[in-house]
């Protein structure tokens, strides 16, 4: 269906929501109130997507979030089907949180651990939950232990814009490979925290100036939102790509991808769980920027 409307062939990466509950509350998380949401995939459903995305647009790669995966019953079926099955490769976007048990048990499958940090200590404590800066790092030492190669992710907000460079350099000493940094949107519980909104373009500015300069020992990504120029404020009017680095599917079944594949509607196709298949379903939103290549800076 995805072809026949839009052209495109290959979905080269699917972000696979697992499900809305999460055992954090997070003061930015972007689900909000879908927090509380009982939408979830079962282990069937999500094989069937799986082998639906592999077989019919050449997938290769799953990434498995939420809410939080590990607090999904199922995750270790879901992980070992899309990686002994299917042949994909597997990685999970994590809190990190008293995962050590299950993360043992599907480490041999999994090709990497992302766990989101938002600072160090204190810092992390108060956005995310109290006791989670140890329990993440005690989660990435595990990992690099069982020989499960390693990720970050931070959300750059008023609190943390300060820690990006001493949190990059304490998990280069676990071994961490890489640093994703995130634009904060005003959507979900951030919505209702807008003292946490860098609101200063300078100050993303000083920023990408430390981290040129700083020479991490870990690869550090940022979104299109903190790059230099910022993000497109309008989608490209083009017949759009015959190849697209990834769609996200939330625990409902709703499709995203950017809207140089499907113009402004976010949500343009959804997948049937019953059925085992994907319908397009326009659902005129307003507005949907075009995901850009993100900007590298560090080393690997």
């Amino acid at each position: 269906m995805i072809e026949e409307v839009t052209g495109i062939k290959k979905i080269r990466m699917l972000y696979l929501q697992l499900l809305y509950r999460c055992n954090f509350t997070c003061l930015h998380c972007f689900h909000g109130k879908r927090l509380q949401y009982a939408d979830a995939f079962t282990v069937d459903e999500a094989a069937d997507l799986l082998t639906l995305m592999r077989d019919q647009y050449g997938t290769e790669a799953v990434t498995l979030l939420g809410g939080e995966p590990f607090v999904h019953r199922d995750l270790a079926q879901v992980v070992r089907h899309a990686k002994e099955e299917l042949g994909l490769r597997v990685e999970i976007c994590t809190n990190g949180y008293r995962i050590e048990r299950r993360l043992t048990e599907i480490a041999s499958s999994l090709d990497l651990l992302r766990v989101s940090l938002e600072g160090v200590g204190s810092t992390n404590d108060g956005i995310r939950k109290q006791g989670s800066y140890q329990s993440a790092l005690e989660a990435l030492r595990l990992a690099r232990d069982l020989g499960v190669p390693t990720g970050a992710t931070m959300t750059v907000t008023t609190r943390n814009i300060a820690e990006v460079l001493p949190l990059g350099r304490a998990l280069a000493q676990l071994g961490v490979r890489q640093l994703k940094l995130h634009h904060l949107r005003p959507v979900g519980n951030a919505a209702d925290h807008p003292e946490l909104l860098v609101t200063s373009p300078s100050a993303y500015g000083r920023l990408r100036d430390e981290l040129a300069s700083a020479d991490l020992p870990l690869e550090v990504i940022v979104d299109e939102d903190l790059s230099e120029d910022g993000a497109p404020q309008a989608c490209a009017p083009s017949d759009g790509p015959r190849e697209i680095d990834r769609i996200e599917v939330d625990p409902r079944g709703a499709l995203t991808m950017s809207c140089k594949a499907v113009g402004k509607d976010a949500h343009a196709f959804w997948y049937e769980k019953t059925a085992g298949r994907i319908v397009h379903k326009p659902s005129s939103v307003d507005e949907l920027t075009l995901a850009v290549p993100d900007v590298v800076y560090g080393r690997a």
